[in-house]
């Protein structure tokens, strides 16, 4: 179907500053497996279904802005990592990514753990019958009633992240007459290849304890001392959506030098290490992230080269994935509303939606792909920014992309890898409604998370 087209921006991205994109893909029409859930298709006359399910009529049933999850990719991206790490290791779901009751009970399905890192995530986790022993609770500055909460559902562990945590976490497990089992975050010196604001593991941020200057040492031994606390473990995460290996190896190494002093100064060889998450996933079609075996193996050869040097046992691993598993299997909806070229720039295309939807973009500088979703074009490409309805010049989705040049007010557009850190970090602002989550499996759809109302925003404001 043929629409009138707007005057358009510059078809090629070598007139900007800046920008993703130096040429129009040589498809718009084509949908990157490597970008987009694995159910997604598109049929002859252009529309994208998901889950057998046209995104016309999902539109339809549930409106837009929406994020639609494939239940049977992110099924199948959790069941890949619980099977390369096998029953010798722990894959830790990472909550903070997206977290429902549904969710829960996927990952209860494929035999994922749990991470959480709030008392309203540990919430969710056990009311949706996750076992208690099956979930790690993490932060920074848990408060005394989170950690109270934790350790009397029976938590499997605790991440210790300060001296401060240390003495709290002993004498609220002691109060209860419980010892409570708890790993040591270290932060290794290492920095990841990522954005400065998600780079965890170099000393001058605020997880964890440093190991340059010997305080996590000195943390063992409190931690040890302590009859509260039931040491297990040594635990690392340096950052996120990293793709070079290379940081892991050089955590590991440090870890389990840490591991061989707290042999030598205590006789105690610690069962278990964990090396966190962040292994990046495909935003844009220049992106490449490694398959889950080969993470897997990898992490594998490293931990076992390190202590076999260091004369250790191989303590058992544990991995976090949370993006990983959930960011591809899901994509938001939107519909466009108003667009505007600018002569020798680009032209924006404004949809329902924005940074109340999908922050990462502002805040994060994050790269993002768009396809148009709802009909077919062999219009030329132009270039475009996809930019939200809110009150801020900063209100970013795509920053530079290609789009048909005949798009029109209406025409529906699809943002994929946006199952992680979109609905978790969204916001009500300029009183914006949160976007639903809806699952799509084998031709059915159902709401996981529903849509928020004027309503809901209302009752929280007591006057």
């Amino acid at each position: 179907m043929s629409r009138s087209a707007h005057p358009a921006g510059p078809r090629h991205a070598d007139v900007l500053p800046e920008g993703h994109y130096t040429a129009p893909p040589a498809d718009l029409n084509a949908l990157d497996p490597k970008v987009w859930a694995h159910t997604v298709t598109r049929d002859q006359d252009g529309v994208v279904s998901v889950g057998g399910i046209e995104v016309t009529r999902l539109a339809e049933e549930f409106g837009t802005p929406a994020y639609f999850v494939d239940e049977v990719d992110f099924r199948a991206r959790a069941r890949a990592w619980r099977t390369a790490f096998g029953h010798d290791a722990d894959v830790f779901y990472a909550g903070k990514a997206f977290l429902s009751r549904a969710i829960v009970r996927w990952l209860h399905d494929e035999g994922l753990n749990l991470d959480v890192c709030s008392g309203g995530e540990l919430a969710t986790a056990l009311s949706a019958g996750m076992p208690a022993d099956r979930i790690a609770f993490h932060g920074n500055n848990k408060s005394e009633v989170e950690i109270r909460t934790a350790i009397e559902a029976g938590v499997g562990r605790i991440v210790l992240d300060s001296f401060q945590e240390i003495v709290r976490v002993a004498h609220i497990a002691q109060s209860l007459g419980k010892r409570q089992r708890v790993q040591i975050r270290v932060t290794v010196g290492v920095e990841a290849h990522t954005h400065e604001f998600i780079a965890t593991a170099h000393e001058d941020q605020k997880f964890g304890i440093a190991l340059a200057d010997g305080q996590a040492a000195e943390a063992v031994r409190r931690a040890l001392a302590l009859d509260g606390l039931e040491l297990v473990g040594i635990h690392s995460h340096i950052g996120s959506q990293i793709f070079d290996m290379a940081g892991f190896e050089v955590a590991a190494r440090r870890v389990v030098s840490l591991l061989a002093a707290i042999r030598d100064e205590h006789g105690v060889e610690l069962p278990e290490i964990d090396l966190g998450g962040g292994l990046g996933i495909a935003y844009t079609s220049d992106d490449d992230p490694s398959e889950p075996h080969e993470i897997a193996k990898a992490l594998s050869e490293i931990v076992t080269r390190e202590c076999e040097a260091a004369k250790l046992r191989t303590p058992r691993i544990s991995v976090e994935p949370g993006r990983a598993i959930v960011g591809p299997t899901a994509f938001t909806l939107y519909e466009v509303g108003t667009i505007k070229p600018l002569d020798g720039l680009r032209t924006y295309v404004s949809v329902d939606g924005g940074m109340s939807d999908n922050i990462r973009t502002a805040l994060y500088d994050a790269e993002y792909s768009v396809a148009l979703v709802s009909r077919t074009s062999d219009a030329e490409p132009m270039l475009v920014r996809v930019v939200g309805k809110h009150c801020e010049s900063g209100d970013i989705v795509v920053k530079d992309a290609f789009l048909p040049a005949d798009l029109a007010a209406g025409d529906l557009i699809a943002v994929p890898a946006t199952g992680a850190y979109c609905r978790s970090m969204a916001s009500n602002y300029n009183h914006a409604l949160r976007p639903p989550v809806v699952a799509v499996n084998d031709g059915e759809a159902r709401v996981i998370v529903r849509r928020e109302t004027e309503e809901d925003l209302l009752r929280l404001d007591v006057g």
